[in-house]
């Protein structure tokens, strides 16, 4: 009797490396010289990240120092969400970053259906916000691995891998 092999396909982050990444965000704010006095207000919620600094420019910095900590961290940038910039009273401005975290039913049933059409003895099935992949070879599995790292490159999350049995 041949044996089934599985994995799951989820998008999810490292909260702990998250946080160490924001911390290391508020400690380099609070230093250079040119966001010192810019009364920058980092605050990290749940599902998502907010600043409110004093301009475009300042914004813009903390930004990069947030894309350069996290990257550093060996977190995905595609994990955030930038919305839109908004005025916060004064010559404030505010912007939310969503974390993006869990596959949507709609991108499960895109990759789900993609990857049968490609291989054919694999089963995929939806689990809630992330993928159960079953097959009986595991060079299939393999090549369904890659198959979904080069679908990453199209989606707007992170891709990772678990339970590989």
């Amino acid at each position: 009797m041949a044996e089934n092999h599985s994995f799951d396909v989820v998008s999810d982050f490292d909260r702990q490396e998250l946080v160490n990444a924001i911390d290391q965000l508020k400690r380099d704010v609070s230093q250079r010289y040119d966001l010192k006095d810019s009364n920058t207000d980092i605050q990290l919620e749940e599902t998502s990240l907010v600043i409110t600094t004093a301009s475009d420019m300042t914004l813009q910095a903390v930004e990069d120092i947030l894309r350069q900590k996290a990257t550093k961290r060996k977190l995905s940038l595609k994990i955030f969400d930038f919305q839109p910039p908004e005025s916060s009273g004064g010559n404030r401005i505010r912007q939310r970053i969503l974390f993006r975290k869990g596959l949507s039913q709609e991108v499960a049933k895109k990759l789900s259906k993609s990857i049968r059409d490609k291989f054919k003895k694999i089963n995929v099935s939806i689990q809630g916000d992330s993928l159960r992949v079953n097959g009986k070879s595991k060079d299939e599995l393999q090549a369904a691995i890659v198959f979904f790292r080069d679908k990453e490159e199209e989606l707007d999350i992170p891709l990772q891998f678990e339970n590989y049995r």
